[in-house]
């Protein structure tokens, strides 16, 4: 389950108390969940939906929590929910929840290869994010969002080759996504937002992933469980951005 696939699970669960006459208000187009202050668990976020509602509903917060608790703990791939700091939900997701999500874009079917035509590519940036298509956007470095995002898609695309010739093969969950950087990964591929926001965003995490740990094997090392999770979580991430690219009509060529 992704925060935006969250976001939405707890949106039901309003939408339903006001369906069913526990809660007379507005149902909000959106929710926003974030990371708690203290984190409870890798797998755990926070909402204050509660204290939204609580003013418009005539009841306390705490209450409205508690009505929206019943409901969203049903939710698949909601593992438990608390009411917590005078109101706030702290939601966990099942253990394989991140697994899941994972499996589902390396499931889905690649994006079409579109042919590498550099001036049309950064218009077409451009036309979505800003930036100067005749300048800053040709030039090859990582301070051109254009550029980083197309690197990270190579870069990923260059993992799968290198595990290919290895023998190691994707597996989501295989191994636990403990670090804070391939937290923020996770969190950035399931980010809505803007495309080409939400875009440079992934690339950013990925890069800043592959700097502090390898995907592969190093020298000596022997594959193992770990490196079969981390392969999983960079091969969806160069899904997800040329995926991302190809909507925009931009090219996401596998080397650079």
């Amino acid at each position: 389950m992704t925060p935006t696939q969250l976001s939405q699970a707890v949106l039901r669960s309003v939408r339903g108390a006001v369906d069913g006459g526990e809660l007379r208000v507005a149902v909000p187009e959106r929710v926003t969940v974030r990371r708690p202050p203290r984190h409870v668990g890798a797998h755990a976020w926070s909402t204050g939906i509660a204290l939204r509602l609580a003013g418009p509903a005539g009841l306390p917060a705490p209450e409205v929590a508690r009505l929206l608790r019943r409901r969203l703990v049903a939710e698949p791939g909601v593992a438990e929910v608390n009411v917590t700091g005078g109101g706030f939900l702290t939601i966990a997701l099942a253990d394989d929840a991140e697994a899941a999500f994972l499996r589902a874009i390396l499931a889905a079917p690649p994006a079409p290869s579109l042919p590498e035509d550099p001036a049309l590519d950064a218009a077409r940036w451009a036309a979505v994010a800003g930036g100067d298509p005749h300048g800053a956007l040709l030039v090859q470095r990582e301070e051109n969002p254009l550029f980083l995002v197309r690197y990270a898609r190579a870069r990923c695309a260059g993992l799968a080759r290198a595990a290919e010739a290895l023998g190691v093969r994707p597996e989501p969950g295989a191994a636990p996504l403990q670090l804070p950087a391939e937290r923020e990964l996770l969190t950035a591929l399931g980010d809505g937002g803007r495309p080409a926001a939400r875009l440079t965003a992934v690339a950013d995490a990925l890069l800043t992933v592959e700097a502090l740990r390898p995907t592969l094997p190093v020298g000596d090392e022997k594959p193992g469980a770990v490196h079969r999770a981390r392969l999983a979580l960079a091969q969806a991430t160069g899904t997800v951005l040329a995926d991302g690219l190809h909507a925009l009509g931009v090219s996401a060529p596998e080397r650079l």
